[in-house]
């Protein structure tokens, strides 16, 4: 089976590589000729564990490659996935589908024979009938379905998460599309994993669906963490014992500094304004964006508080950038909304990530300070500031860090350490909830 994926970032490469390691014959394609040259090199443009040695064993096999030229792979294709970036469009919100078009664009005149076109994207409904009309208006002699196909892939972890997949959700309108698309997916029935077939428009809004909830059992328990400072009580008991309920789950219920990445904050964006557009209210979802937004601005309260009132002329060393461990992600990271205010308000900031600092230095202003050594940060500190739960940074020396601090000082926004341990080490300890 022969699978053209147009686009080459997170999820078009972990996607065309583990169809390849089912068995396809993947065809990467990207307009942008050094990313491609660099993986004909090897060179990955993301980090994800594990996904080198997968696409070099793909490539070795001859099972994966990586072009420019869409027009040359197109005609033999059988299903071509679109896995083009839909970032937030500028003043509504509304997910920015130019990309999505533009290839459909680009694909109609090569189509030959019967093809399925596939929207791997987070695309919002109706994205697919219009992926229709594009090709058919240029291409009115095409033989081909448009499907839709959401990834359900988390950084971090996305190679297992394709490969032992929750669920496969596929939105079709014809029994030849159908046929494929369960073909390409063969090799997870020996797992069984759960397949659903649907219509076009609710695959497209289970995806939204699926990640709003999830929001939402974030901010949920990120104001049930205000309350439990508050009345004095600890938001990882309650946490718990709400997820011992089945019927509730344990999952996505840790309170920190609000959820970013590039999932949650654009498509619960992107939500409310489909609901917006079809005159009903997303009421909920818009509250979960608010209180998100309110639990980071928060933060930069605590941290404040934490240096006794006030940021200026203070060190502040920062553990973790990224919005999540095992990513080298930073969009929509609390780090970019935490450290610039705390900046302009006089502190000196100095950071440290495995992952994340070369995207860091484009995003965060000049005047950081970036740390080879994560022990670095807690040299002359004022405070030490815990924002990503990097394994790295939870089995830490805090002995050798203290004894670097001008300020025994930790603002702890995962909640990794116990408060009676660090007060025991002599630390001032901050933390969410507790």
């Amino acid at each position: 089976m022969n699978v053209v994926m147009i686009g080459t970032g997170y999820v078009g490469l972990v996607s065309g590589t583990c169809f390849a390691e089912f068995g396809a014959m993947v065809t990467c394609v990207d307009v942008d000729e050094s990313k491609v040259a660099k993986l004909d090199n090897g060179e990955i443009p993301i980090y994800e564990p594990g996904l080198d040695e997968l696409v070099a064993s793909n490539v070795r096999d001859g099972r994966l490659k990586f072009t420019t030229d869409l027009g040359s792979v197109a005609g033999d294709a059988d299903l071509v996935f679109i896995a083009v970036g839909t970032p937030s469009r500028r003043g509504d919100g509304f997910a920015d589908l130019s990309f999505v078009f533009e290839a459909a664009k680009q694909l109609a005149p090569h189509l030959e024979g019967y093809t399925v076109i596939v929207d791997k994207s987070t695309v919002p409904v109706g994205t697919a009938r219009n992926v229709e009309r594009v090709i058919r208006e240029t291409n009115s002699d095409a033989d081909f379905d448009v499907a839709s196909n959401p990834e359900f892939l988390r950084e971090g972890a996305a190679i297992s998460d394709f490969m032992h997949p929750d669920r496969v959700v596929i939105g079709i309108e014809s029994e030849r599309a159908e046929k494929l698309l369960r073909e390409l997916y063969r090799p997870l029935n020996l797992i069984e994993a759960p397949m659903l077939f649907t219509g076009l428009e609710s695959a497209e809004l289970i995806k939204y669906a699926s990640n709003a909830f999830l929001a939402t059992k974030i901010s949920f328990i990120n104001e049930m963490s205000m309350l439990c400072e508050a009345v004095g009580a600890d938001v990882h008991a309650v946490s718990k014992g709400m997820g011992m309920d089945k019927r509730i789950g344990g999952k996505f219920l840790h309170p920190g500094p609000g959820y970013g990445g590039s999932c949650f904050p654009k498509d619960t964006q992107a939500l409310v304004r489909i609901a917006q557009e079809h005159d009903t209210s997303s009421r909920i979802v818009e509250s979960v964006i608010e209180v998100n937004a309110a639990q980071k601005a928060r933060m930069i309260k605590k941290v404040r508080e934490a240096l006794g009132g006030s940021e200026t002329d203070k060190t502040v060393g920062v553990l973790g950038l990224t919005f999540k461990p095992e990513t080298d992600d930073m969009r929509d990271a609390p780090a970019l909304s935490i450290l610039p205010p705390l900046i302009e308000k006089g502190a000196r900031i100095k950071v440290h990530d495995p992952q994340g600092m070369d995207e860091a230095r484009s995003l965060l202003p000049q005047a950081v300070t970036y740390c080879d050594d994560h022990y670095d940060v807690f040299t002359d500190a004022d405070a030490v500031l815990l924002l990503t739960e990097w394994n790295l940074y939870r089995g830490l020396d805090l002995k050798r860090g203290k004894a670097q601090m001008r300020t025994p000082v930790f603002v702890d926004l995962r909640n990794v350490y116990e408060r009676a341990r660090m007060e025991e080490l002599g630390f001032s300890y901050h933390c969410i909830g507790r």
